[in-house]
């Protein structure tokens, strides 16, 4: 899982085409990807992509918080409360939560 998680970061700062989101953005990805990852389940090619996305959001909304001046505690309990939203949304079958789902997978960058 650290190895993982170190991998996440250096790709996170060596990839430029995703460019810097803001703090919002990266909570709200992060939420999105880690309920479409628990709903999918990591045993197919897109639960795994869902995975990694789910990983690298929630380094990016911490590494944002970090530069906000947010409290870690904070800042983890900013995206279990996106999570918990983006479950029941993606559960309803919101298309506004997949079209969102979508764009965060969108700029997550290739983590193979």
């Amino acid at each position: 899982m650290i190895v993982t998680t170190l991998m996440a970061l250096s790709l996170a700062q060596a990839t430029p085409s995703v460019g810097l989101v803001s703090y919002d953005e990266a909570v709200r990805c992060a939420g999105l990807t880690q309920a479409a990852s628990e709903l999918e389940g990591g045993e197919s090619a897109q639960g795994r992509r869902l995975y990694d996305a789910a990983l690298y959001w929630s380094l990016a909304a911490m590494q944002a918080a970090t530069a906000a001046g947010k409290a870690a505690p904070a800042a983890e309990a900013d995206q279990t409360r996106a999570r918990i939203a983006a479950v029941r949304l993606l559960n309803g079958d919101a298309p506004e939560a997949r079209a969102a789902l979508q764009r965060c997978q969108q700029k997550t960058p290739n983590l193979d």
